[in-house]
C-alpha cells in the first residue's frame, strides 16, 4: 500500500498537473469504486482542481466550495497522468479528462479496494480521518502520547491509522530497523533512550525516503510505486544480508502482512518465533540467529 512518502510525491504531482485545471469529464468504469452517492459524482465536473491534501493514507481533491473527492489507493490503486493522445490504461477503475490530459485510476488484482469518495464540507471529510498523529509534525510528547495510547507490539503501533497518520508495513520494518528495535517489543516497555530513537528513525526514514522517491519522479509523475524498493534494509529482503551487519534478514508471517527484520541489529540475535514455522518445527526451532 502506498505510505506517506509515495502519497505525499503524489500530491506534489497532482499540484503540477491538474491544479487550477478544469475537470471536464470523470469517467467512472467499475461499478466497485464509488463508495458515496450524494453528492453525485457528477457535481465535479466542470469545476476546477483548487488544491490537494493528505489524510492518512488517503489523497484529498479539493473542488472548492465545501466538495471534495477522496482517492484511497489501498494496496494495489495507482495513479498515471497520460497526454492527449497516450495510450489508455488497463485495469482502469476510473479516469478524470482535463483538456491537457487524463489522470488514470487503476487497480491490479481482483479484489476490489480502491475506492473514491464524494463528500461535502470539512465535517465530512474529517469523518475519514482515523485520528493518527503525523508523525512528521507531531511533538516529541505528542509522538510518544500516541506511541503509548494502547499497549500493542511496536509493529502494531506504528501501522494503526489512529496512532500514527500514513505509516504501513514496509516503512515500518524500515523504521524499526533504524531504531534498532525489535517489531515485537511492547509500546509502552521503551525507555527513554528507545523512546528518542523510535521517534528520531521515524522522522529520518520517512523524509528520506520521501527524498527519493521525489528525486525519481522529477517534474513527471510518479510511474513505480510499489512497497518493495532498491536501497530499503529488511523490507521484503528475507534470507539477504543486513545492510549494517550482514546477517540474513528474517521475517514474520501473519495474516496478510508480514514484519522484516535483523535479528542481530534488534534482537540481540534472537530469533522471533514464526507461528506457522516455531510450531511445524518444534523444539528444533533455532533461537537464534547463530543458531540458524
Amino acid at each position: 500500500m502506498p505510505e506517506l512518502p509515495d502519497v505525499t510525491v503524489y500530491l506534489e504531482a497532482l499540484e503540477r498537473h491538474i491544479v487550477g485545471r478544469k475537470l471536464q469529464k470523470l469517467r467512472i468504469t467499475s461499478p466497485f469504486v464509488l463508495r458515496s452517492y450524494d453528492p453525485p459524482v457528477s457535481v465535479l465536473e466542470g469545476r476546477t482542481v483548487a488544491g490537494t491534501r493528505r489524510i492518512g493514507k488517503r489523497l484529498v481533491l479539493d473542488f472548492g466550495d465545501g466538495l471534495f473527492l477522496v482517492i484511497h489507493l489501498m494496496i494495489a490503486g495507482r495513479l498515471h497522468w497520460k497526454r492527449p493522445g497516450q495510450k489508455g490504461m488497463g485495469k482502469m477503475l476510473a479516469a478524470f479528462d482535463f483538456e491537457h490530459g487524463t489522470l488514470f485510476f487503476t487497480e491490479q488484482g481482483s479484489k476490489k479496494r480502491a475506492s473514491l469518495t464524494v463528500v461535502r464540507g470539512e465535517p465530512a471529510l474529517r469523518d475519514l480521518d482515523p485520528g493518527g498523529v503525523e508523525p512528521l509534525e507531531a511533538s516529541y510528547e505528542a509522538f510518544i502520547a500516541a506511541l503509548e495510547r494502547e499497549s500493542h507490539t511496536l509493529k502494531r503501533t506504528l501501522t494503526d491509522p489512529h496512532l500514527f497518520s500514513g505509516i504501513g508495513n514496509a516503512y515500518s520494518d524500515e523504521i524499526l530497523h533504524a531504531a534498532k528495535l525489535s517489531p515485537m517489543k511492547l509500546s509502552r516497555t521503551l525507555n527513554d533512550d528507545e523512546k528518542h530513537r523510535l521517534r528520531d528513525a521515524t522522522r529520518s526514514v520517512l523524509r528520506s525516503w520521501t527524498d527519493i522517491i521525489r528525486a525519481e519522479t522529477g517534474e513527471g509523475f510518479p510511474g513505480k510505486v510499489t512497497a518493495f524498493r532498491e536501497g530499503m534494509a529488511v523490507h521484503g529482503r528475507y534470507g539477504k544480508p543486513c545492510p549494517v551487519c550482514q546477517a540474513p534478514v528474517q521475517r514474520i508471517v501473519y495474516s496478510e502482512n508480514e514484519a522484516n527484520y535483523c535479528a542481530r541489529c534488534q534482537t540481540g540475535g534472537k530469533l522471533l518465533a514464526d507461528r506457522s514455522l516455531s510450531r511445524l518445527l518444534k523444539s528444533d526451532w533455532p533461537k537464534s540467529i547463530d543458531d540458524l
